[in-house]
């Protein structure tokens, strides 16, 4: 069976991006000054105004607007040219109630959030993601680091693989829409992402004669940024993900503190699915967790290996019910969630690197000797 599957990123400076990154800038700030925090921070860029809301209880008072200016600097624009409103306010007293403190911390809302891991790659994710991924990351470290002059902040990548029989054979298309300076010509652009981007980023896993390689299609690329498009927190949930090859339950993760599981819940689950993987009990797997509000324990776990799995699917939904404390005071525990890392996350996904605590393999042992026991 042949099939074409496609993943996109963008880049750390695409105005959605740039909203993450100052709100999960201000998150950390507020996590390093009160690691008790309750942060939902939601920022909008539009045009030449940064609008930061939403709500933060934190023991220190916290500079959002020059954590922005210093976020927006460090992307490569210029805090200057834009103007900063900060709307925030303490959290809700209802949800700082019905979600509480200590360990028997309820879950701060409802929902289903999922986990997913595949041995496709070394990163356990789909490989169009992972390449479309490499792409953005160096598209941004060749302009932050001058490798090629004439490049600008925005910019985002899609690549699609040619399957057979689940087995990637083929890079059939890649595109890449890169901002540049006025100076910059087309052709000079495509030059620039031929010699210095793509070899890189497609190092282990070669471009054919025969890909189509779609550089800015839409020609001229100077206006972007907010002054392009609109940003906002958190809506490009599946660039964060897995690209669509898995569900998302829809929430949202940057600029939420860990007492939201649509975070830290999603981080535990690519926990599961993850180890499950590594440790060869599945080729692919779902791991799908759903929580009340104000509940600890989640009301519901399931595991998904697609047909793949070593062990029957209720045999690892057991073990993992037995291994793995889903109640969010025990998975920001486990991770180490109170920590400021978490604009780290906030461009090329928030899975497949090794220095996330959610990214660890420290289960597998666990895992294999649990069902063995079970078989």
């Amino acid at each position: 069976m042949r099939r074409f599957l496609s993943a996109e990123s963008v880049c750390a400076g695409h105005p959605d991006k740039l909203c993450d990154f100052i709100s999960d800038r201000v998150l950390d700030a507020c996590l390093a000054a009160d690691p008790k925090s309750r942060v939902a921070c939601e920022c909008m860029a539009a045009n030449n105004d940064i609008i930061i809301a939403g709500e933060i209880s934190c023991a220190k008072q916290i500079d959002v607007l020059g954590i922005a200016r210093s976020a927006l600097a460090e992307l490569g624009y210029k805090p200057d040219s834009f103007r900063y409103t900060d709307l925030t306010h303490a959290q809700s007293p209802d949800i700082a109630g019905g979600v509480g403190v200590g360990e028997d911390i309820g879950a701060g809302d409802q929902g289903t959030v999922y986990g997913y891991a595949t041995s496709e790659t070394g990163e356990f994710l789909p490989l169009p993601l992972v390449l479309a991924h490499r792409i953005c990351r160096r598209l941004d470290f060749v302009r932050r680091e001058k490798i090629a002059e004439g490049l600008l902040p925005d910019g985002k990548a899609q690549v699609t693989v040619e399957y057979e029989n689940a087995e990637a054979v083929h890079v059939k298309a890649v595109v890449v829409s890169a901002q540049h300076e006025e100076r910059t010509s087309e052709e000079r652009l495509r030059r620039i992402i031929r010699e210095t981007v793509l070899p890189e980023a497609f190092s282990g896993f070669a471009l054919g004669a025969e890909t189509q390689l779609l550089i800015n299609p839409s020609g001229r690329f100077v206006i972007g940024g907010p002054q392009g498009d609109t940003g906002l927190t958190g809506r490009k949930i599946i660039v964060d993900t897995y690209g669509g090859f898995a569900p998302h339950g829809g929430g949202a993760f940057s600029g939420k503190d860990a007492s939201k599981v649509d975070r830290s819940a999603a981080y535990a689950a690519r926990w599961i699915a993850k180890n499950i993987v590594a440790a060869k009990l599945a080729k692919r797997c779902k791991v799908s967790v759903s929580y009340a509000i104000g509940v600890a324990k989640p009301v519901a776990v399931d595991i998904d290996t697609f047909g793949t799995g070593a062990a029957n699917d209720e045999v690892l939904s057991s073990a993992v019910s037995k291994i793995f404390d889903l109640r969010p005071s025990a998975i920001i525990s486990a991770l180490d969630l109170t920590a400021p890392v978490f604009s780290k996350t906030s461009a090329y996904g928030h899975f497949g690197r090794e220095d996330f605590t959610w990214e660890r393999t420290d289960k597998i042992t666990d895992l294999l000797e649990l069902i063995r026991y079970m078989n």
